[in-house]
């Protein structure tokens, strides 16, 4: 893969003598500045930092960014954060935007985060060293959810580094339907960065259990992967075919414990709002690997008369309906840690 690169919109330089790892970090934001803020707070008070974090189609003040003691270097992108009633192509395309990261990176050793992701003390020195001890493969961090967003305070102590790592566990839960590592498998509750002992990693043939929310690749490998398909759009299914590409191509794949804390925002169950998308995207999906990603929600929509679909169908799934107003606000879970 040859990916273009862009011209950085600005960079925002901070103080070398740090403890850097040649790590590139690659997030996408826009409208996101709050969550986008509490995760660059995390990196900058890690136990080590990433020497470059790339913000891609990023709407937030450079004058804020500056405060962080990171190498910063923003990306603008010609998309942006509408949709198309024609097309249907949403603006904000997130697999477009990391591979417009990842073109931009000047290190070999890359980490994708989702913006609403703060990362645990140790997650760029034990992810960063996993990637160096196996960059022909696709590593996966370890999220744990809050279950409510920060208070003020609790922002103000993460914005300091003093914010504990017990009072972030104590905010968070597994997802249940995903896989988990045990807790003793995790530095999480390690306080004392000096005392760090060496995180799991287990390889897996799972690759359906890949979520782009935290990964690590190298350069190299993230090239033959072709980046993110961008003929997805908005949401959905991108990440899966990412890693069925990865398995295609015999690159191994390890989950890690290495824990990032997914900041809390509302969902919908099923994800309603994102119904258009899913079905786009499971189309495509299944047009490449003859196989049906999110089942689970597309069983929801069905169920619900809004598409047409069953699980050993070998045609596109068709639109029945859109979701009434009443049946979106039904979905609406404004508490709820995860999808």
């Amino acid at each position: 893969m040859t990916i273009k690169t862009t011209i950085p919109m600005s960079i925002t330089n901070s103080d070398t003598s740090l403890n850097r790892r040649p790590v590139t970090v690659i997030t996408t934001c826009y409208g996101r500045n709050r969550h986008l803020y509490h995760l660059l707070a995390s990196l900058t008070h890690g136990s080590v930092q990433p020497d470059e974090v790339i913000i891609v189609n990023d709407d937030a003040n450079p004058e804020c960014l500056a405060k962080f003691a990171l190498n910063i270097v923003q990306i603008p992108t010609t998309v942006n954060a509408s949709t198309d009633s024609v097309s249907g192509k949403t603006g904000f395309d997130i697999g477009h935007n990391r591979n417009l990261g990842a073109a931009r990176a000047t290190h070999d050793l890359l980490i994708f985060l989702d913006v609403d992701c703060i990362v645990a003390p140790t997650f760029i020195e034990q992810l960063s060293a996993k990637l160096q001890a196996q960059p022909d493969g696709l590593l996966m961090g370890q999220p744990r959810y809050l279950t409510r967003p920060l208070s003020e305070e609790e922002s103000s102590a993460l914005q300091r580094g003093t914010l504990s790592l017990t009072c972030f566990n104590e905010l968070s839960v597994y997802n249940p339907y995903r896989d988990n590592f045990d807790d003793n498998e995790s530095n999480s509750s390690a306080l004392n960065h000096t005392e760090t002992k060496k995180t799991a990693i287990r390889k897996t043939d799972d690759y359906g259990a890949f979520w782009s929310l935290c990964f690590a690749i190298t350069r190299q490998q993230f090239e033959q992967l072709g980046g993110f398909d961008t003929q997805y759009t908005g949401y959905g299914a991108e990440d899966t075919d990412l890693a069925f590409t990865a398995r295609q191509l015999n690159i191994d794949f390890y989950l890690t414990a290495d824990v990032v804390y997914h900041q809390q925002h509302s969902v919908y169950r099923p994800p309603l709002n994102h119904l258009d998308s899913i079905v786009v995207n499971a189309n495509r999906f299944y047009d490449k690997w003859q196989c049906w990603p999110m089942d689970g929600w597309l069983l929801s929509f069905a169920d619900m008369g809004l598409i047409n679909w069953q699980a050993n169908q070998s045609t596109s799934i068709t639109l029945i309906r859109k979701p009434t107003y009443a049946e979106i606000e039904a979905a609406h879970c404004p508490d709820a840690p995860y999808v």
